[in-house]
């Protein structure tokens, strides 16, 4: 199965890429400006042309450009004039050739695209976000006649909701007829995002990014460790494992369902993103659990959990469960048995200046 992993335009990435494309799919990709919006805080600024010609040397890989803000600011969606500087980088990646697709989670953001340039729209294939949380046929349904109506190309993938991850009769289900009705559409799931299960924080959290994006002052991650899932984990840290990932050595477990396997974790940096690549294509990994997960980075100086010395029936256990933890202890045996806290080490600064 390939992946679908983030890019960042630094020189000993792209050539880790071109050194591994027979195992990916495609990247995706933010647009490193402050005129566009996406559903990460930005941290590096770069031209278009350097990001040109860095996607210019993966090659063949698919190439998703992320314009998936949860929401946009509202004088936006009125005002066709406040989208043309997106509307340029977008054609200027196009003409150059490294762009295959857009991946949204504003349908009124995709419909404003299209009514301002339906040239370019009909170039580009409209991907809903992992964010749409599409679960069931009636919501992919929904979805893809809403992308008809528009000018876009059918998407060449779908992300599942990660939900689906621990559903395996829901997964199969909603896969066979996918790929019935939709045969050209590739389906991926997100394996290593590592939030709360069904996470009541979502819905506010990815707003409070979008808002972040449009410069109201939102520290997110102040605002998780107070009220949100830093507090859970920390609070409750058995629950991680109700988390819906999908480990490197349970990846086989889903090649009769789905197409591909998606990545995320692109705010944390090259090193952690080949660690990650590499776990899933060898499909193991001896170290530290939490060094696979995106959204627990903060939890690895906290906590060690023996990802290999988990037990191989983790995957259908964890698949089986109820979601009442009122009855079932595995939780807690797991996180007693495979995991310890970490010897204290001071971090390194040097060359870091």
């Amino acid at each position: 199965m390939r992946l679908d992993i983030p890019f960042l335009p630094e020189s000993s990435y792209t050539a880790f890429i071109q050194s591994h494309a027979q195992h990916i799919e495609a990247v995706h990709f933010g647009l490193f400006d402050s005129d566009t919006i996406d559903a990460r805080q930005k941290f590096t600024l770069i031209d278009i042309d350097t990001l040109v010609e860095h996607l210019q040397q993966i090659g063949t890989v698919r190439k998703y450009l992320l314009l998936n803000s949860r929401l946009h600011h509202p004088g936006l969606y009125l005002d066709a004039e406040m989208i043309k500087p997106t509307l340029t980088k977008i054609g200027n990646l196009l003409d150059a050739g490294v762009l295959d697709g857009v991946v949204y989670a504003d349908h009124y953001f995709l419909q404003l695209l299209a009514d301002t340039d339906p040239g370019l729209a009909c170039r580009l294939e409209a991907v809903p976000s992992v964010n749409f949380m599409i679960d069931c046929w009636a919501k992919l349904q929904s979805t893809m006649e809403a992308l008809a109506a528009t000018p876009f190309r059918a998407p060449g993938k779908i992300i599942l909701d990660r939900s689906l991850n621990r559903r395996p009769e829901a997964l199969n289900t909603l896969a066979r007829q996918s790929h019935r009705v939709y045969p050209d559409i590739k389906l991926a799931l997100l394996a290593n995002e590592g939030c709360i299960a069904y996470c009541p924080f979502k819905p506010a959290h990815d707003s409070h990014i979008a808002l972040s994006n449009i410069a109201v002052a939102t520290d997110t991650h102040a605002i998780n460790a107070a009220l949100g899932c830093k507090r859970y984990f920390r609070e409750q840290p058995h629950k991680l494992f109700r988390s819906p990932f999908i480990r490197p050595e349970d990846v086989a477990r889903y090649e009769d369902s789905v197409d591909l396997i998606k990545l995320c974790g692109r705010t944390l940096g090259t090193a952690f993103l080949q660690r990650l690549v590499e776990a899933y294509i060898r499909r193991s990994y001896s170290g530290n659990l939490l060094d696979l997960l995106d959204s627990l980075d903060w939890m690895v100086p906290e906590r060690y959990i023996a990802n290999d010395q988990l037990p191989g029936d983790f995957c259908s256990r964890m698949s089986e469960c109820n979601d009442d933890c009122r009855e079932c202890n595995y939780c807690h045996e797991l996180l007693a048995a495979h995991s310890h806290r970490p010897a204290f080490k001071l971090k390194d600064f040097r060359g870091s200046a």
